[in-house]
């Protein structure tokens, strides 16, 4: 497993602030990319088999790639519902400019914040939680974040339902879709689709019959 390949700890995520070796990603980096965004785990044999490299090669490019820090560390998915957290909220910050130190220092000592990011716009911060209730929502907006002298509005948004959450992009991501939106639809390419009847005309047919005669 890719946790197994090296003893110094594919899952610990390095040494912090490591500078990156300055690898230049190419086409086979980018699909030992790929391959691990669908399994993290898959072993460094089957990884070689999946890009089309020597397990040698597949193992010196991805520790390459950790020392990089193209791959910051490895780490679980998990069912946030079937884990007891199934409400997600939104929360719109703005922030009083000559305090970002302490919202930033606040922020840190709240266990139910999975991510944060300054924006640009209407409001300076988003914030993304994860909580039992919407009780809990309710009192981390109006107990704790409304007691942040740092913080001088804010706005909650809670999010009904994750259509889509990918573990990352990449940069040939958006080329394979243009690909698979040029390809020509079943009908072009002489094809019925599943599903489909095409009907033969009552000429048509009598003139293969003769020809069978």
């Amino acid at each position: 497993m890719m946790s197994d390949i090296s003893r110094n700890g594919v899952g610990g995520g390095g040494q912090p602030g490591r500078i990156g070796i300055g690898l230049e990603l190419d086409e086979t980096h980018l699909k030992i990319l790929e391959v691990l965004r669908e399994n993290g785990r898959i072993s460094v044999a089957a990884l070689a088999e999946r890009v089309g490299i020597s397990r040698a090669n597949a193992y010196t490019r991805f520790e390459a790639l950790r020392a990089d820090g193209a791959i910051k560390r490895f780490t679980a998915e998990i069912d946030h519902g079937r884990a007891g957290l199934g409400i997600t909220a939104l929360i719109f910050v703005t922030v009083r400019q000559q305090m970002w130190k302490q919202f930033r220092a606040e922020l840190a000592r709240m266990p139910e914040v999975e991510y944060c990011a300054i924006t640009t716009g209407q409001h300076d911060a988003m914030i993304q939680v994860r909580v039992a209730d919407v009780a809990a929502v309710h009192t981390m907006v109006t107990d704790r974040l409304a007691n942040i002298p740092a913080v001088k509005a804010t706005e909650t948004v809670f999010i009904l339902d994750e259509v889509l959450r990918r573990p990352y992009v990449l940069p040939g991501d958006g080329r394979q879709a243009s690909r698979q939106a040029r390809r020509p639809a079943p009908e072009e390419r002489g094809e019925v689709p599943l599903g489909k009847m095409r009907f033969v005309g009552a000429a048509e047919g009598r003139a293969a019959l003769r020809k069978d005669d």
